[in-house]
């Protein structure tokens, strides 16, 4: 695990948060930036503050990166201060950069919080639990619990293992890919190659989430992306309908919450705390 965090931490610190010469990070070549996608991009950022109480002193940032995206500004809009816990100096240099004063910056580990328990009115975490190995993601989100104040509520993106729709997506990803004399996508291991073009991801799937986490704290899982990076860019074209068809996509989302959020890609967790939690976190 020491050498999976090194090897996350060296990434990011050397390649995921660079910037480039279009003026986004590495890593922004994980999410579809096309003006297609754009809006419902932006709705399902959007979707995290449904799940925070709105205003309050601390909001933690657990695993922040540089806050890359404008819509991720809007989760501390009514704190007072956002603290952005991360492994990377190189995320928090960016992220003091783009809030400044509203900031606080802490070089930390998701699964070893170094803070009081009932810091914190908020938290949120995109994207960041699953880089941990999964033996870790218990103690992350125990963590997560444990610093967060009695009657607050925190949320959690990462994405699913597999999920139904992806499964169904692929065969014809695959013919399409075939086709176009692309040929089958080699799957990464990532931790053995000498030159990574990414970093270490373990995802998990609902009936894990509910055996390991939902068990020991009360979580609820909401849709927040059903569509992966991968398939927005197969099939969704400016030229065929896409921005339509995500509007669809976008409202099938909050009309089945229950089916999109097990079966999409990316789930959005809320953990709440109660306020007979504070004795015993």
């Amino acid at each position: 695990m020491t050498d999976t965090k090194q090897k996350v931490r060296e990434f990011y610190d050397e390649i995921g948060w660079q910037q480039e010469a279009d003026g986004n990070y590495q890593n922004a070549r994980y999410e579809d930036l096309r003006p297609v996608s754009a809006e419902y991009i932006h709705k399902t950022r959007l979707r995290v503050n449904g799940g925070l109480i709105p205003t309050g002193k601390l909001l933690l940032d657990a695993g922040s990166g540089p806050v890359q995206y404008d819509d991720y500004l809007s989760y501390s809009k009514g704190y007072q201060k956002r603290v952005c816990l991360d492994i990377s100096i190189q995320a928090l240099r960016e992220a003091r950069e783009r809030i400044g004063e509203h900031g606080l910056f802490v070089v930390g580990d998701l699964a070893n919080l170094p803070f009081k328990t009932d810091a914190f009115d908020g938290e949120v975490s995109m994207h960041a639990i699953h880089h941990l190995a999964l033996e870790e993601h218990p103690k992350a989100y125990g963590e997560l619990y444990r610093v967060l104040a009695p009657a607050r509520t925190g949320v959690i993106v990462n994405g699913w293992h597999e999920p139904l729709l992806i499964r169904m997506a692929e065969p014809l990803i695959g013919l399409m890919r075939r086709l176009s004399g692309k040929g089958a996508k080699k799957k990464k291991d990532w931790l053995n190659e000498a030159d990574p073009e990414g970093t270490f991801i373990a995802k998990l799937t609902p009936e894990w989430l509910r055996r390991e986490i939902g068990s020991k704290m009360p979580i609820e899982v909401r849709p927040w992306r059903s569509l992966s990076t991968r398939l927005l860019r197969w099939f969704v074209h400016p030229k065929f309908g896409g921005r339509l068809f995500l509007k669809f996509v976008f409202w099938l989302e909050g009309a089945f919450p229950k089916f999109f959020a097990e079966n999409g890609q990316y789930p959005m967790i809320v953990i709440r705390k109660s306020r007979n939690d504070a004795r015993n976190s």
